[in-house]
């Protein structure tokens, strides 16, 4: 039986369980569609999510709908602008809910937000991005609504928002407020009429007005508990107890809804008068360890608000800040801040936001003998903000570090003195009336050192003196170093309060005298490292780019001795630099660098997110071995020349990027190059490509090329430089060179020679010797080497092989053409002379042998054609073949004429021989 009725049961929780599991895959569809089409009917916003998740498992006995990647986008006058947006919005209601007809709303008793980002924005014309809810034409005159919306019904018992942001943006108050890591709950019955809601609320709240930065960051914390009268729209507070940074504010009162607003009456004050309430108030980082401080005095804050809020009015509040013959000692440190009074009132007596004022009655300190005071009265605030305040002091700025735990990596060194008397409005600031504006007094500060992490070296100033009036700050002294850096600093600046108050330039001429100017000691990048744990991946532990001060709108003319850049020491440098929009431009500036003279003007920019930087320089006389081993960008324009022994004068005009320390990045330069190379002395043994150029051509000896007065013109552009073809001299050779390289010197170049062929070795030589001819000396053949590869391991060919091949050829023919016209002259010489003798007709004796005359014409002939034993000896033969055979062609060709093959001979002739 019992076996039975475990089946039984067990059967039943299957099914049970398997309509758990089933159900919602038949209403997610559902539930999603009508959350969408639900709130985008009532709301002049489009609500959209990615999926909508129903479980009866995860909240049993209730249910709950998750929706993913919810937004909320405005439409017009905020159109495309997300309002709302979370990772997860969850509602939890009762299972039976779902079962309920159609017609009956859902009622949702648990709302939950994660990762939430809500934007408010109100626009200068006062209409709000949030006001999305349509109008109610069909209730309209009928009152308030039941609260309830078709589908849905809030009857929240608890609520949780994690991970939240919030922002709210004045545009025409030119107010902001922040609140990032947001954690808030809830709990209470808020179906009912009336009843409690218990919270607990934590976030960092950042404030700014008119460009001033009131709140950064700064924690709060809220535990209150607030009645809520639904039916008079009224929230009082019950219990409750906040914390600023660690100040402990309690508060008690109401705020109730109105047709036009809410009225509000909320008191607060400190629970206790200790001052460390007013070390509490300071961030926990420069207040640490309070329980371990020892305080005399006291410190109160309280205050309230009260009044209308509409669209004209503001509560009405006071608030006020005190402390009486106060002291702080940190058990750590040497010394105590004592005597401090502070008697301070925020307030708005009329409900009007620009009736705001702040008076400062009283805020004095003292450490040891030194003391520093400040009076004030701010009026006016949210309006035309009119400032009065006095300044006084004498401080040992050491002190400050003994008697008050600042930054580790901040230290103070110096004596502080000042007296500054100030009164303006900031419609004269805006206006830039600053003979409207009342400044006065003077400000010094001597023996002053700074260490920071933000400053690549310590600052020290020797002496600094200020003095203000209505229309200027004179910078009258301005003594310090800096690592290897001296400056001294005079000028005046033209509108330090619209600087301070109006967020403008600071405008400003200085004189900058130096005698050693290090530029590397003020490369400091203007971020934070960002550790990812990933060297190569973006974002990893780099420093941002150094960037040009955007506040600065300034010129200085500057003087210094020497100016180190990197390895380079330029010497005597004047001009001017004028900083303007990001931008350094410097003009007429001139340098002694390595025994030369060199001027230059240009510019650099960091408004893009690339410095850039444009440059021309005119060079004079600079050594050319040191000005290629100390600056990168003419190594690999022309790497050749460090070989170079001697001076050079160049023009130079280039532009392209910066690298994050502020260096040429090599492969985005572009520009042309004028340069002029004054120099007798040549090393190519130091040089790959000289040497296996002269391992290739053997008749050069690269030390004695001539290369005084060569000017050469090359240009560059992505990394690749194209050299203006010029011509070097060798004795009485001309070089003519053309082509190119890249920066990274792979080499692509020609070098045509006019080689004259007396340089072209023994075997030539002996032949233009043979030859006898002066003239051929000078016979020259064009030959040419292509250099290729890289310069560390140059890859030479030349075609002088094939040239001098070339050349025996032609002076081969060039005898055999003069040993033919020297044969043919010598055959009509003897024939001429043979038959002259015999008066040109055919002579025989009696006996009818050939007379004395024949007998010579065979001699002859038989020489010639080789038929005489007694001439044609092998020696003889072998000793002058080119003439003998020269000789014979000539015979051959006289014979021929002469035996009629020629029918221009003379009539006599051809008697003689038939």
């Amino acid at each position: 039986m019992k076996m039975r009725l475990l089946k039984i049961l067990g059967v039943l929780l299957l099914l049970i369980l398997g309509v758990l599991i089933a159900v919602p895959f038949f209403l997610e569809a559902k539930i999603g569609d009508l959350i969408r089409n639900n709130a985008n009917a009532n709301m002049n916003a489009t609500l959209d999510f990615s999926e909508a998740n129903l479980s009866l498992i995860r909240s049993f006995p209730n249910a709950e709908v998750q929706m993913e990647n919810v937004s909320l986008v405005n439409k017009a006058p905020f159109e495309g602008d997300t309002l709302f947006a979370a990772r997860t919005v969850a509602l939890e209601m009762g299972l039976m809910q779902l079962l309920k007809s159609g017609d009956t709303p859902i009622a949702v008793t648990r709302l939950s937000l994660d990762g939430a980002r809500l934007q408010i924005v109100s626009n200068e014309n006062g209409v709000a991005n949030y006001d999305i809810a349509k109008e109610d034409t069909a209730n309209a005159g009928q009152g308030p609504s039941s609260g309830t919306a078709e589908g849905f019904e809030f009857s929240l018992e608890r609520y949780e928002i994690t991970n939240a942001h919030i922002s709210y943006d004045d545009l025409a108050g030119n107010m902001h407020l922040e609140l990032t890591d947001m954690q808030h709950s809830g709990t209470g019955d808020l179906s009912m009429a009336t009843s409690e809601l218990d919270t607990e609320t934590k976030a960092l709240v950042s404030f700014e007005m008119d460009s001033v930065n009131y709140l950064n960051k700064n924690k709060v914390a809220l535990d209150a508990v607030i009645g809520i009268d639904l039916e008079q729209g009224k929230y009082t507070f019950l219990q409750n107890e906040a914390l600023i940074n660690q100040l402990p504010l309690v508060f008690d009162g109401f705020v109730q809804l109105t047709e036009t607003g809410q009225e509000v009456d909320v008191t607060f004050k400190t629970p206790s008068s200790d001052f460390k309430n007013f070390l509490a108030v300071i961030p926990e980082a420069y207040a640490k360890n309070l329980d371990q401080v020892t305080t005399t005095g006291n410190f109160m804050v309280n205050g309230f608000f009260r009044g209308t809020v509409d669209e004209q009015h503001i509560p009405k509040f006071n608030i006020n800040i005190s402390s009486e013959n106060a002291s702080f000692k940190y058990p750590e440190l040497p010394k105590a801040v004592s005597q401090v009074f502070m008697d301070v009132l925020i307030g708005n007596d009329t409900g009007l936001a620009e009736s705001t004022y702040v008076n400062i009655n009283k805020l004095s300190f003292a450490i040891d003998a030194d003391r520093f005071s400040l009076t004030s009265k701010i009026t006016e605030l949210l309006g035309n903000t009119k400032v009065s305040a006095d300044l006084k002091g004498n401080m040992n700025l050491a002190n400050i570090a003994r008697a008050y735990p600042v930054p580790k990596d901040m230290q103070l060194e110096g004596m502080l003195k000042a007296d500054v008397s100030t009164a303006f409005d900031m419609a004269a600031i805006e206006a830039e009336a600053y003979d409207r504006t009342r400044t006065s007094g003077t400000l010094a500060l001597n023996d002053f050192a700074y260490r920071s992490q933000d400053f690549a070296q310590p600052i020290a100033l020797k002496t600094t003196r200020v003095s203000f009036n209505p229309t200027t700050v004179t910078l009258q002294e301005l003594q310090g170093t800096t690592g290897q850096t001296d400056f001294n600093v005079k000028g005046t600046i033209d509108n330090f309060l619209g600087y301070l108050f109006n967020d403008e330039k600071v405008r400003g001429n200085f004189t900058l005298a130096s005698n050693t100017f290090a530029l590397n000691d003020f490369m400091v990048a203007n971020g934070e490292p960002t550790d990812t744990g990933d060297a190569d991946a973006p974002g990893a532990a780099t420093a941002d780019e150094i960037k040009i001060p955007a506040f600065l709108d300034a010129e200085f003319n500057a003087t210094a001795n020497t100016v180190i850049y990197d390895n380079i020491a330029l010497k005597d440098v004047k001009g001017q630099l004028k900083i303007q929009d990001e931008t350094a431009r410097l003009t007429n500036m001139t340098s002694s660098l390595f025994n030369g003279r060199v001027a230059f003007a240009g510019e650099v920019s960091t408004k893009a997110k690339v410095p850039t930087f444009a440059m021309a320089l005119d060079m004079k006389e600079l050594q050319i071995a040191e000005t290629f081993k100390a600056l990168e960008l003419f190594n690999v324009l022309a790497p050749v020349a460090q070989v170079l022994q001697g001076t050079l004068n160049s023009e130079l005009a280039l532009s392209g990027k910066l690298t994050k320390d502020f260096t040429p990045e090599l492969s985005s330069l572009s520009g042309d190059v004028l340069a002029q190379l004054l120099t007798k002395d040549i090393a190519p043994e130091n040089a790959p490509v000289l040497s296996a150029l002269d391992n290739k051509l053997g008749f050069l000896d690269l030390k004695e090329l001539d290369l005084k007065d060569l000017t050469t013109k090359l240009s560059f552009k992505d990394g690749v430089v194209a050299v203006k073809p010029f011509t070097i001299n060798y004795k009485d050779i001309a070089i003519k060179v053309a082509g190119g390289h890249t920066f990274d010197q792979k080499l692509d170049y020609t070098a045509t020679i006019d080689v004259p062929a007396k340089y072209l070795g023994k075997e030539v030589g002996q032949l233009i010797a043979q030859m006898k001819d002066g003239s051929l000396a000078d016979l020259t053949i064009p030959v040419t080497a292509s250099i290729g590869g890289l310069y560390s391991s140059p890859e030479v060919s030349t075609d002088l092989a094939s040239g001098v091949k070339t050349l025996t050829t032609q002076l081969v023919e060039i005898q055999k053409q003069r040993l033919m016209d020297k044969g043919t002259a010598k055959a009509k010489d003897l024939l001429g002379d043979l038959f002259n003798k015999g008066g040109g007709t055919a002579q025989t004796d009696s006996t009818g042998s050939a007379s004395p005359l024949k007998k010579e014409v065979q001699g002859v002939l038989g020489g010639l054609l080789g038929n005489d034993p007694k001439t044609d000896t092998v020696a003889k033969r072998d000793s002058v073949p080119a003439e003998r055979e020269a000789v014979k062609k000539a015979a051959k060709n006289i014979l021929g004429g002469l035996l009629g093959r020629k029918r221009d001979t003379a009539k006599a002739q051809k008697d003689t021989v038939n």
